[in-house]
């Protein structure tokens, strides 16, 4: 069986607990995730467990290619993929149909619902998101891919790093440097930060250059063929004098840096199988707290990615979630002083059946990041 072919099957395993006949799939990346069609416009259709992948003449070719021995319906361009699904959903008369609510437009639904009129409808969120939440051995492979990948984009950064480059250069210039490495694209857009700007988590890039101040935030993230990777690193620039900072980071710097290391390191330590979410951000948030930082680390925690770059699970005060083996997430404390700096440091996290396993390797000292002009 193939690994797509198995996902169907834990999927529709979920489905019958449901009293359903058949389930549609809209979403395009959970088509993907059950079929690894790259495609989009297409839809999956589960009837009594027997697949059927509905698109258009577009793909004709590419799904041949991508999901051999898989059973495809292509449509004509007179019609919608809607409009075909509705046709085939109504040739296989099932009585209930599961839908994808967290994904399907009011309109949509209700198009659906009108064209199937003989079938009872029951709505899931996020059906296919809670298999995704655990990755299986192909998932975490192409993770691995797609951290080295960003790895190596970063090195291409580093080392071509000027003072006089601005944020909004450089985060395009990191879209060049992943796609080099040989990545897709970028996982999300880019956030490259200057000194006071480092303090904003989520910084939009601005024309302020490298030489304003030696505090760099860089947040970045390669995708592969499918999956994605997630980090930021804090970087100390020197220009032999010639801006604000010496050579070496200041006390200060080093004192807010030292405190967001040992948050992510005890956090860390407690992710394993059996151990909640929620218990986790707790651990870091308390011991920032207790340094004096409490409220200036104003985010979650971490996310799980994959496919998409935030997915379940999430850690933050206000998800409890009973972690597994198998969940790869994010472990990003921070930081942030208003009008004078920010402090992140996020690596990627595999739960093992005997702890965590960090996947990043990036330098994360500070002393390793130092760059010198």
């Amino acid at each position: 069986m193939s690994v797509f072919a198995s996902r169907r099957e834990r999927l529709w395993q979920t489905v019958k607990t449901d009293g359903l006949d058949a389930v549609l799939i809209t979403n395009p990346l959970n088509v993907t995730y059950l079929t690894g069609f790259s495609g989009d416009s297409s839809f999956v259709i589960l009837n009594h467990g027997k697949p059927l992948l509905v698109s258009d003449g577009r793909y004709r070719g590419q799904i041949a290619e991508e999901c051999p021995g898989l059973d495809a319906f292509i449509r004509g361009p007179e019609r919608t993929t809607i409009d075909a699904a509705i046709e085939q959903l109504t040739a296989m008369s099932p009585r209930t149909i599961g839908c994808e609510s967290g994904h399907l437009t009011l309109d949509e639904f209700q198009k659906f619902s009108d064209g199937v009129k003989t079938a009872a409808w029951k709505s899931s969120p996020d059906r296919v998101e809670i298999l995704r939440r655990v990755k299986d051995e192909t998932e975490i492979a192409q993770i691995r891919e797609a951290i080295h990948i960003a790895e190596k984009a970063f090195a291409m950064f580093r080392a071509l790093l000027r003072p006089t480059d601005n944020e909004k250069d450089l985060t395009d210039a990191m879209e060049s440097y992943v796609r080099r490495a040989g990545g897709k694209q970028t996982a999300f857009s880019t956030i490259v930060a200057v000194g006071p700007r480092a303090a904003l988590p989520h910084a939009p890039p601005s024309l302020n250059t490298v030489s304003e101040s030696p505090v760099l935030l860089v947040d970045w993230g390669a995708q592969g063929a499918f999956y994605k990777s997630d980090l930021t690193r804090i970087l100390w620039t020197y220009n032999n004098g010639n801006f604000s900072g010496g050579r070496k980071p200041s006390d200060k710097v080093r004192a807010v840096h030292a405190v967001v290391k040992e948050a992510q390191r005890r956090a860390i330590a407690a992710m394993r199988p059996g151990a909640s979410s929620k218990d986790v951000d707790t651990i870091a948030r308390g011991y920032i707290k207790d340094q004096g930082y409490g409220e200036l680390f104003n985010h979650g925690l971490g996310h799980g990615f994959g496919l998409q770059i935030h997915e379940a699970p999430f850690f933050r005060p206000n998800v409890d979630v009973k972690l597994e083996a198998g969940m790869v997430a994010t472990c990003e404390p921070g930081i942030y002083l208003p009008g004078e700096f920010g402090v992140r440091i996020e690596d990627d996290v595999l739960i093992t059946s005997d702890g965590a396993e960090v996947l990043t390797h990036c330098p994360r000292e500070l002393d390793e990041c130092i760059i010198e002009f």
